[in-house]
């Protein structure tokens, strides 16, 4: 095939590679501008996946193989072959549909194995935190809380390595199943130093915690005050548990009865709850720091007290002495008395409107009294009348 037929077919296919010959290399030929659109051109640059089947080579009409000179020898060279996309604008949309599709199934790929691995790992998080429990485990009086995954009390014992001879010594029993926040005790009976409505004794339980102990007990805590945390534990050293249990209690006050169900630990308190108020110095029938027993009355006592100053006389005294010159019989006055006065302070006190016996707060003596002086014969009598005359004019 000569030079001109391979131009003018190559001319006709619009930059398509003619077939080589027999003896010698293809010729290629290099169309010159495109007359396609630079929007629906595409570069074999954006070709990553196909080997380029032309190379840079200067631009001519034709170029002989076997080192044949190139007829045009000015012409530029062409750096970059631009190749209509075949079926214009649409076709090259197609193609880059065609790519994009193309990698999603690698993506997915990639991406199942990973998705997996999370859920994974997501679902065995959750068993790992249904399965965790904080248990309080105490042996002989000394508490420490840990995590567990253990089952029962068994097997938690197991796992710390405890090994207790006697089963009465744990408390819940071996098969007892583990919840959150179970208090688990290994060690003997512990001391309890119990107050109970008042009356106190010693006592010794094995059981692990303060309700358990008094449930043992047969204390009725229900609405009862208790001193200590029921929930809390017993430890090999013991507690001191005061428990009030509800009793029913008669206030008597102001005419009125009040009735009150109160778990008090003193008869003042529950006056109080009863709604009664003391003032100043009310009392109470029976001693207020007293225990308030089952059934019992207390009556309050309203107690009024008032001061007063009074004026009071006080008395002179007689003194009397003996006179030789005086016939026996005979008196003389040798000094008159005269009273005295002084200022007392009284208490008036009032017990539920009943007036008490007054009490002296303070005296002040206001005059001193003057005693009277009287002399008494001592001496012979003398007879008659002017004895007795003598006598009386002397006692005037």
């Amino acid at each position: 095939m000569s030079n001109s037929q391979g131009s003018h077919r190559a001319a006709r296919g619009r930059g398509r590679t003619a077939a080589a010959g027999t003896r010698g290399p293809a010729t290629v030929v290099v169309p010159g501008p495109s007359p396609v659109p630079p929007h629906e051109e595409l570069t074999l640059a954006a070709w990553s996946r196909r080997t380029p089947t032309v190379v840079d080579v200067p631009t001519g009409r034709t170029v002989a193989a076997l080192g044949s000179p190139v007829r045009t020898a000015q012409a530029p060279t062409v750096t970059a072959l631009t190749v209509p996309a075949p079926g214009g604008r649409s076709g090259a949309r197609r193609g880059a549909r065609r790519r994009r599709v193309s990698v999603r199934p690698e993506r997915l790929r990639r991406l199942v194995p990973r998705a997996l691995v999370v859920a994974f790992l997501a679902g065995g998080t959750t068993v790992f935190v249904a399965e965790d429990k904080a248990v309080t485990l105490d042996v002989d009086g000394e508490p420490r809380t840990l995590h567990t995954f253990a089952d029962d009390v068994g097997e938690l014992l197991a796992e710390q390595g405890i090994d207790a001879d006697d089963d009465r010594t744990v408390s819940p029993a071996r098969g007892t199943r583990l919840g959150d926040g179970d208090v688990i005790t290994v060690g003997g009976p512990r001391p309890v130093t119990l107050t109970l409505d008042g009356v106190r004794r010693r006592v010794w339980t094995s059981e692990p915690t303060v309700g358990a102990a008094l449930r043992r007990l047969g204390v009725r805590a229900d609405g009862a005050y208790v001193s200590v945390s029921r929930s809390a534990p017993i430890g090999r050293t013991g507690l001191t548990l005061d428990v009030r249990t509800e009793r029913t209690v008669t206030v008597m006050a102001d005419g009125r009865e009040h009735t009150v169900r109160t778990t008090a630990g003193t008869v003042r308190e529950a006056v109080a709850r009863a709604g009664v108020v003391l003032h100043g110095e009310d009392a109470t029938s029976v001693a207020p720091d007293s225990f308030p027993r089952e059934g019992q009355t207390v009556s309050v006592l309203r107690i009024t007290t008032t001061r007063v100053v009074r004026e009071e006389l006080l008395p002179y005294a007689v003194e009397r002495s003996g006179d030789g010159a005086l016939p026996a019989g005979m008196e003389r006055v040798e000094r008159e008395g005269r009273d005295g006065s002084r200022r007392v302070m009284y208490a008036l006190r009032t017990v539920n409107g009943v007036r008490q016996k007054p009490r002296v707060l303070a005296a002040e003596v206001v005059r001193e009294p003057v005693s009277r002086v009287v002399k008494a014969g001592t001496g012979p009598r003398t007879g008659g009348t002017a004895g007795k005359a003598t006598a009386r004019r002397l006692n005037g």
